[in-house]
């Protein structure tokens, strides 16, 4: 059993082990959805300004809610956060070459290993959620 300082680490454990699964799967039950996304964020920079929007808009409201960085479980958390913040500023001011990079890896070698790595570790994280402790 795992044991963190924060019945929210517990919580967002959870709710970043669904959607990582949710991600994960959305890969094989629909199979060219990455790479149309990644189409309409370079056909349409409006879509790719709000996209960034909120990326970093979630990321800055977990660093405020959660910088906790007591545990494996609580930091990793952190993290998630703080690269979401990062992700979105880096769409908002650099788009095309985070576009361009992300498009290099669209080869299904890579994204189904992705794919199945994110489906791995969403499970990871949902059973640390439901089964971990809080109060160290």
């Amino acid at each position: 059993m795992i044991t963190t300082s924060s019945v929210l680490t517990l919580s967002l454990a959870k709710v970043f082990g669904a959607y990582m699964i949710a991600g994960g799967l959305s890969h094989f039950m629909q199979r060219n959805l990455w790479a149309d996304l990644l189409e309409n964020f370079r056909a349409q920079p409006g879509v790719t300004f709000l996209a960034g929007i909120v990326t970093f808009t979630i990321g800055s409201t977990i660093v405020m809610a959660h910088n906790i960085w007591t545990d494996p479980l609580a930091g990793f958390i952190s993290l998630v956060g703080w690269v979401a913040l990062i992700e979105g500023l880096i769409i908002i001011a650099w788009p095309k070459p985070l576009i361009a990079f992300s498009k290099s890896l669209m080869k299904p070698a890579f994204i189904n290993a992705f794919a199945v790595l994110t489906i791995l570790g969403g499970v990871v994280l949902v059973a640390m959620g439901f089964l971990g402790q809080a109060g160290l």
